[in-house]
């Protein structure tokens, strides 16, 4: 019937479902198991993002760039790519496999975390959202961290704002085109005012 033998020969809450193997090692079961990954689709629904946040690298600039959220055997997912710019900017190779990066979204006492990874996992990030209220429409507001040694010129901590547009086609195309590494008054204009460009991050 396309279970696991070993409901026959363990306590049914011991066996792992097909859903939960990612997290569900026993050494780590009871602090990132099937619990941590229910993430509510009223608290990040499913669909693309545009996301913004300052520059790691250069004070002057802003990110702004889109991902996908989806959801697959109970995980909430997230793909996305980095900015062409921003890689080169780094030294990094531009193609599209290089700058793809993916990750996964665990719930948290006062909001969500995600940690995402570029191919081969060279470097990580994490960041903690939780939900901004506006009529405007969803909005997710926190930081972003990256897995980078500390230097004099750049930084590893960022104000991020994720904005849920769905289908809108033209926000989309806009932040096609547009996307990249930006100056900050070219920003969408709430996610200015939700970065505080000019505030210190504390």
């Amino acid at each position: 019937f396309g279970k696991d033998a070993r409901i026959l020969l363990e306590p049914v809450e011991a066996v792992p479902d097909s859903g939960s193997e990612l997290l569900n090692h026993p050494a780590i079961r009871d602090f990132m198991g099937r619990n941590s990954t229910q993430v509510p689709e009223d608290m990040v629904p499913s669909g693309l993002y545009r996301f913004s946040r300052r520059s790691f690298v250069d004070d002057s600039l802003a990110m702004l760039g889109m991902l996908l959220v989806f959801r697959e055997d109970g995980y909430t997912f997230l793909r996305g790519y980095e900015a062409k710019d921003a890689m080169a900017q780094q030294g990094l190779p531009t193609t599209g496999p290089a700058r793809e990066f993916r990750g996964i979204f665990l719930q948290q006492e006062e909001g969500v975390a995600n940690i995402a990874a570029r191919r081969g996992s060279i470097t990580c990030s994490y960041q903690f959202l939780s939900r901004y209220p506006s009529m405007d429409g969803h909005f997710l507001e926190g930081y972003s961290a990256r897995s980078v040694r500390e230097t004099v010129r750049s930084r590893r901590v960022e104000r991020t704002v994720y904005e849920h547009i769905g289908t809108n086609k033209k926000l989309i195309r806009e932040t096609a085109e547009q996307g990249g590494l930006i100056p900050h008054d070219q920003l969408p204009r709430f996610h200015q005012r939700l970065l505080r460009i000019d505030e210190p991050f504390r």
